[in-house]
């Protein structure tokens, strides 16, 4: 998105979707002030929004005349979870420092957009962690953006940016919101004429106690292989289907349905080996690196024996037994049908991550 030609003053908006950042938007732009939103996805939130970014954009704009861009943070918020400065929250969230990285990437964009200013719809006191008074002095500290970030939902209860000092905005037309309840938000949501908007809810899956534990895992290294062969696509893997580690550490992926088996091809890497049943339905899995993790004919054989032993017995019945059935293996564009055997239960309970 290029700078637009215009003699208003611009802010640029960090967007969630949720309310408050409606919200934020809207006050500011009331005022005569463009906004330029820009909602930050990553492999943790939102990140299937990409798939059909101009629906989404047009759909933010009839709900709320809200010009919204999206834009990719994953590479940067995977090396974010390796050690954030400001520790994690209740799980796996590092609330605090993923807000720092957002306000580091808005400003470093504030000169491209001509932007004179950053909003947010953060409020003092909803958020036990992140939006503490003292942690947002930390976010303004450590982001280098405490003379240029407005929060016009609690602005009233703090110091003066620079914005309202010069006169761009109208500090009289701010609100001093705090604390956790959402009647004067919505209040003012009605006010404003905007009557479609999402109730609060999670959408980080950071925050899930079942996926933030499997992540976290991953990064104290589940499997055999390191923190600097991440890839973004491990991360969607992560939140799909039935994982297991298999002896050796090898990492294999398993659909539990159609749309899971879908899914995963689309992450599929060159070096992965997967397997399916052609003729019973049954799920997808995925040797994930194995091409390169899986050395030596011996630990070929067993791994893949083990890993069509998984398919089969997560495949369906038969006559309401899980039977043998055959599996394909595909490796590096060759193909290669076996028989396997369904494994028991007892010999893969202590596989299942």
């Amino acid at each position: 998105m290029q700078k637009q030609s215009t003699d208003r003053a611009i802010a640029l908006a960090l967007f969630s979707g949720g309310l408050d950042s409606i919200l934020a938007c809207r006050i500011i732009a009331e005022q005569g002030i463009e906004v330029q939103a820009i909602k930050f996805v990553t492999p943790f939130f939102d990140h299937d929004l990409l798939a059909h970014e101009h629906e989404y954009q047009q759909d933010i704009r009839d709900k709320y005349g809200i010009e919204v861009e999206l834009i990719d943070l994953s590479d940067g918020y995977i090396d974010l979870l390796r050690n954030p400065a400001h520790g994690f929250g209740k799980n796996f969230n590092p609330c605090i420092d993923c807000k720092i990285l957002m306000l580091n990437r808005a400003r470093e964009l504030m000169a491209e957009r001509g932007a004179s200013f950053l909003i947010t719809g953060e409020v003092l006191g909803q958020r036990p962690m992140s939006q503490r008074r003292d942690t947002l002095n930390i976010i303004e500290r450590d982001s280098q953006s405490r003379d240029f970030l407005l929060r016009p939902l609690s602005a009233q209860l703090m110091n003066p940016t620079l914005a309202e000092q010069q006169g761009l905005v109208d500090r009289d037309r701010l609100y001093g919101f705090a604390g956790r309840g959402r009647k004067p938000q919505v209040k003012l949501a009605k006010a404003l004429g905007i009557k479609d908007f999402p109730m609060p809810g999670g959408g980080c899956v950071l925050t899930d106690p079942n996926l933030a534990s499997r992540i976290e895992r991953f990064y104290e290294g589940l499997f055999a292989f390191g923190q600097d062969e991440f890839l973004v696509n491990d991360f969607h893997l992560l939140l799909l289907g039935r994982h297991f580690r298999l002896p050796g550490g090898h990492w294999l992926i398993l659909g539990r349905n159609e749309q899971e088996n879908e899914a995963m091809l689309q992450y599929q890497e060159a070096d992965d080996w997967r397997l399916h049943m052609p003729v019973r339905p049954g799920p997808m899995a995925l040797l994930r690196r194995a091409a390169k993790m899986v050395t030596g004919r011996e630990e070929e054989n067993e791994t893949v024996q083990r890993a069509a032993g998984l398919v089969v017995r997560y495949g369906k019945k038969t006559n309401g037994k899980v039977v043998a059935g055959e599996v394909l293996l595909e490796q590096e564009g060759e193909e290669k049908l076996l028989k396997a055997a369904p494994l028991p239960d007892a010999a893969f309970k202590e596989w299942i991550v």
